[in-house]
């Protein structure tokens, strides 16, 4: 691995910079966050809280982290790191690749990413998600004294982080904030954005849910301030076994909340379930 903490944080506040002293961030105007024990900052301000207790639950953050720590979705983490890594191929090899994952959950892809790096190119890793529970999961999987990446708790809508100070920008099944995404990024930075596609976890939905809506597809536009620079998708199919791992996959979805009792029942007596992972990869290059 050979990635460091990403630096260039911004006050959530009045959008200055934040300097590190000791384990507290801190902006020239005197607003200061402390560094959790665990290795993470809070940089949601309650103003920006729309609950609460925003984002996945403890209980989805812990099903997900054992279901992509199985490797489930590791062909999806191999063509995001290549496709990232690629680029910061391109960049000056002396300089830091500065790359947030917008809505990281628990942290899976970043570590994939820092797994695959070669030695001749330092990272500069931010994971920040809204869900205080995924943040402190990252947080916890990290080496305390060398530690991979900023885990940081805040949200898509308000990026704590300096203007056009990043090279990359990955967004996994999330909430895309485009106008948030171009401003931080550098000119020519990558923005690496992943979805479902239609027949994702088709399996599962036809279990839970009586009926099924048709299927329908939609050309997306493109993000105002980028190019559009390449789109794949990724289709395949896994076979799970055992009803603890079927109710993981459930648990980390939204269809666990949709579902009827009787739907939810149904996949719980399941003792095993092939189902077809279809995502869509979508590469653009801020202008």
């Amino acid at each position: 691995m050979n990635s460091t903490p990403f630096q260039l944080l911004a006050c959530p506040l009045d959008g200055e910079p934040l300097n590190l002293a000791g384990s507290t961030w801190r902006c020239s105007a005197g607003h200061s966050f402390d560094v959790a024990k665990q290795g993470y900052v809070n940089l949601l301000p309650v103003q920006q809280k729309r609950s609460t207790d925003p984002g996945d639950s403890k209980l989805m953050v812990a099903a997900r982290q054992r279901f992509l720590g199985a490797g489930y979705y590791q062909p999806i983490a191999q063509a995001v790191s290549k496709h990232l890594l690629s680029h910061a191929e391109a960049q000056p090899a002396s300089s830091l690749f500065g790359c947030l994952d917008a809505g990281c959950g628990e942290g899976y892809y970043l570590r994939e990413l820092s797994r695959a790096v070669s030695n001749s190119r330092p990272l500069s890793l931010l994971g920040l998600d809204i869900s205080k529970w995924a943040v402190l999961s990252a947080a916890r999987q990290d080496d305390k004294k060398s530690p991979l990446c900023r885990w940081v708790v805040g949200s898509n809508a308000h990026l704590p982080v300096q203007t056009k100070t990043l090279d990359s920008v990955l967004c996994m099944f999330g909430f895309p904030v485009h106008h948030e995404f171009a401003r931080v990024l550098k000119p020519g930075g990558l923005l690496v954005q992943v979805e479902a596609g239609v027949g994702h976890l088709r399996e599962l939905r036809e279990v839970i849910y009586p009926t099924l809506k048709p299927d329908t597809t939609s050309e997306r536009e493109v993000p105002e301030g980028f190019t559009q620079l390449h789109t794949e998708s990724l289709n395949y199919q896994i076979t799970l076994e055992g009803q603890a791992l079927i109710g993981d996959l459930l648990t980390m979805t939204p269809h666990l909340y949709r579902a009827s009792q009787e739907g939810r029942a149904r996949a719980a007596a399941l003792d095993e379930l092939t189902l077809t992972v279809d995502a869509k990869l979508m590469v653009y290059e801020r202008k």
